[in-house]
């Protein structure tokens, strides 16, 4: 039975999270998951007896990506995360809005007037995002994009008057999406309509630079990007760590969980991408339908084998509320998923329960 954390600090171990809380003050962009490493070494570990570990951090789509690999050969290791690192780069570059030659901006480029070549993987995100749509009711909308007025980065913060967004909503509409399977082609029917894959990218690009790890012979690691955490085998044969904050308060851990083999820790919150205007936090996660930032669900965490079974999820559940987020949480039996609230309550589904440890 799904429960409230009604005191989230009181039963937390000191010895178990106190070697980490250096790890929790990473600045105004404050993730909703973080890894929990320890004493990990910075470099290619100390003893002899157990595989090299490497980390490395890099900005990748906007944020800091941290991976963390294991292996017996260190230049191998470094090869394949470079390698990496190099494939997320290049999936970037089809999926991001803000490079004008990627294939969502050529989308966007010429809605209203003609359809757009796709290449496979684009098309199948295109499709995933349009059954979240579906299975959410309309509140994930990678149409959103068409609120151009917004503006989150930064040096570059905007928050548009009330008329800028009532003419903007017009452009949102995630029914004039037509893709063509045969002919792989993608169109936005409306002139001034555009994309926004922000939502439902990125997990996949971590999970296929995962990949990239394991095909040049990583077997255990870890990718940590922006507050997501893809995980594959273990740390010296123990599993991962991987601690999530409360976004009130992201100083403090509600908890960790452990995770291990093929698995996936999958955040979103209105901790990153935000800004204040008269005492209200303005957020990047935007409501379909009222072209104002999501209210009521802080932020989400969910952990996961597959990254397929949560990605989108998380926007979703911000813009639905915490009623229907819960609901659409019991349809997904032992799924743990973690619901921080704007009346101050963190929710959790039974799985989580049972997987979140607090002391």
């Amino acid at each position: 039975m799904s429960r409230f954390l009604s005191s989230p600090w009181s039963s937390l171990s000191r010895s178990g999270f106190s070697e980490n809380l250096a790890q929790l003050r990473l600045g105004r962009r404050a993730m909703l998951a973080v890894p929990l490493l320890g004493g990990l070494c910075n470099a290619y570990g100390a003893s002899r007896s157990t595989p090299s570990v490497l980390r490395r951090r890099e900005v990748v789509m906007g944020t800091a990506v941290d991976i963390v690999a294991l292996g017996d050969d260190e230049g191998a290791v470094a090869a394949a995360v470079q390698a990496a690192y190099r494939r997320m780069r290049e999936l970037e570059a089809q999926f991001s809005r803000f490079q004008p030659d990627s294939v969502i901006s050529r989308i966007s480029m010429h809605a209203g007037k003609q359809a757009v070549p796709v290449p496979p993987n684009v098309m199948d995100l295109l499709l995933a995002a349009q059954r979240v749509n579906a299975s959410s009711g309309g509140a994930f909308d990678i149409t959103v994009g068409g609120l151009k007025a917004w503006q989150f980065g930064e040096g570059l913060q905007r928050m548009p008057d009330a008329k800028e967004v009532t003419r903007q909503l017009g452009y949102v509409n995630a029914q004039a999406l037509v893709l063509n399977l045969v002919a792989g082609t993608a169109h936005l029917k409306k002139p001034g309509m555009a994309l926004d894959m922000g939502g439902i990218a990125k997990l996949p690009i971590l999970d296929e630079a995962m990949q990239v790890l394991q095909a040049h012979g990583v077997q255990d690691g870890l990718i940590n990007g922006g507050g997501d955490v893809v995980v594959s085998g273990s740390m010296h044969g123990k599993p991962w760590r991987v601690g999530l904050r409360d976004p009130r308060d992201p100083s403090r851990l509600l908890g960790a969980v452990s995770v291990q083999g093929q698995a996936v820790v999958a955040s979103s919150g209105d901790y990153e991408r935000c800004f204040f205007h008269d005492g209200q936090r303005m957020h990047h996660v935007l409501n379909p339908r009222t072209g104002w930032p999501s209210t009521g669900v802080h932020g989400v965490s969910m952990v996961a084998r597959t990254v397929q079974e949560v990605n989108g999820l998380g926007a979703a559940m911000m813009v639905m509320g915490p009623a229907a987020a819960q609901a659409l949480a019991r349809r997904v039996p032992g799924l743990p998923m973690l619901l921080a609230q704007a009346d101050g309550k963190v929710w959790q589904s039974s799985a989580m329960e049972r997987s979140l440890e607090r002391a």
